[in-house]
């Protein structure tokens, strides 16, 4: 197994500014406002690129606030750069002046940004390539980028104080943002930043999916950033479900607690709060993770049970004290191959990624990364590409091998991972 990583402990007090931001998570809301083919790349790889365009990956390099684009099969190099936070002298002025804000913002440093601030979570690109759309957790907002100029096209400060996981929509046009602390999602018009409608979740909703049927999915986790981490505590976690939307209306059409499905399951063990997810290609199961377990669950939508589990090794080098895990997390990532036959798997606290084979949910190498925080496919559906936020690097990983193919160093502790489709001549916004 692979040798200790660097110390991930989570800070256990924080600083008066923040305890009174804490106190308000509850009642934290207000509205957001928006500051005046191409199918979704990230569902769809190996489909046609339209002229002009090239199909690449974006990796968020969240403590430093860059982008880096690099290529989507092959050798995964980079191809260039892009600044998220063009405007961050104006956002700090504003965050400095307002007590509230400070507060919430040196809470997600010392919280869930490990003592560093989190500039972007989460990005896509617009239909014609032309943009870059980022989540920026610590600024609160969405904001699309010129990928020519660097320049920022339209900006939506979300309801709460934290912007987190995104989705884009089966036809490229709509992007749905968690607000964290405001248990909403917001979905916006990608070309223009115009609130289409949101809907609200459970608490801390995380990551968002839209589905073929019409439906949007997101699954709140609850409060990951304090130190209650013990099983008998899991009770202060909060409100942790599924919520699914009409895509269109964003009325709720069901919701799933899978606190009852893991105790029918005889798991009642383990966390109910749902991390990344993974979708059947006919979206008939769903794969996920769950905090603090070193494994995934699958679920028959259709039945509405779980009906497999999978534990996967754990490093004998980890740290048994489960307030050292980032955010709650144990394995955090999770991909599918395009034919459904294998998941790749991100064993984040473990330093490791796998194959898994989904007839037997059989791992195979564990391949040695570094803090690995999320698991993509890549543009021809061969690998699966995983981010190594310890080691500031991707790495690609052969479905049909389960062997490491490449791997790409980034900037400072790259997490999400998507496809995305920019100018065929592009190398980097002007002046970069």
């Amino acid at each position: 197994m692979p040798p200790p990583r660097r110390s991930t402990t989570r800070p256990h007090r924080l600083a008066a500014a923040l305890a009174v931001a804490l106190a308000l998570v509850a009642t934290a809301g207000g509205t957001g406002s928006a500051a005046p083919e191409a199918p979704a790349a990230d569902s769809a790889p190996g489909g046609s690129v339209p002229a002009g365009l090239r199909e690449t990956m974006f990796v968020g390099n969240n403590w430093d606030g860059t982008a880096d684009v690099i290529a989507a099969r092959g050798d995964y190099r980079r191809i260039g750069r892009v600044n998220v936070i063009p405007d961050k002298e104006e956002r700090l002025r504003e965050i400095y002046l307002n007590p509230i804000k400070l507060a919430f913002f040196l809470g997600v440093r010392s919280g869930p940004g490990e003592g560093h601030d989190q500039f972007v979570d989460d990005m896509y690109a617009t239909p014609d390539g032309s943009s870059m759309v980022v989540s920026r957790p610590s600024f609160a907002d969405v904001v699309s980028l010129d990928l020519r100029t660097g320049r920022i096209n339209w900006r939506f400060p979300v309801a709460g104080y934290r912007a987190d996981h995104m989705a884009v929509s089966p036809d490229g046009t709509r992007v749905a943002v968690s607000a964290s602390t405001a248990n909403t999602v917001h979905v916006l018009d990608i070309g223009t930043g115009r609130e289409l409608g949101s809907f609200k979740t459970g608490d801390k909703p995380h990551e968002n999916v839209f589905t073929s049927d019409g439906l949007l999915w997101n699954m709140s986790i609850g409060e990951v950033t304090t130190a209650l981490d013990a099983p008998w505590l899991d009770w202060t976690k909060g409100d942790r479900r599924i919520t699914v939307v009409d895509a269109t209306t964003f009325r709720t059409v069901r919701v799933i607690d899978m606190r009852g499905r893991l105790d029918a399951f005889g798991r009642g063990d383990l966390s109910d709060a749902v991390r990344p997810v993974a979708f059947t290609p006919d979206e008939r199961k769903l794969y996920f993770q769950v905090s603090f377990h070193n494994g995934l669950l699958e679920y028959d939508i259709a039945t509405d049970r779980i009906t497999r589990a999978k534990v996967l090794p754990g490093n004998p080098a980890t740290d048994p004290d489960r307030t050292t895990w980032v955010n709650d997390s144990r394995h955090h990532g999770l991909s599918m191959s395009p034919d459904g036959t294998r998941l790749c798997v991100a064993g984040t606290m473990d330093d490791y990624a796998t194959v898994v084979d989904r007839a037997t949910l059989q791992e195979g190498p564990l391949v040695e990364v570094s803090k690995p925080y999320w698991a993509t496919v890549s543009g021809d559906g061969r690998h699966c590409v995983v981010s190594e936020s310890g080691a500031d690097r991707v790495t690609a990983i052969d479905f049909a091998t389960g062997r490491r193919v490449a791997s790409v160093d980034v900037g400072d502790h790259p997490q999400r991972v998507r496809l995305a489709r920019v100018p065929a001549d592009w190398t980097g916004p002007t002046g970069s």
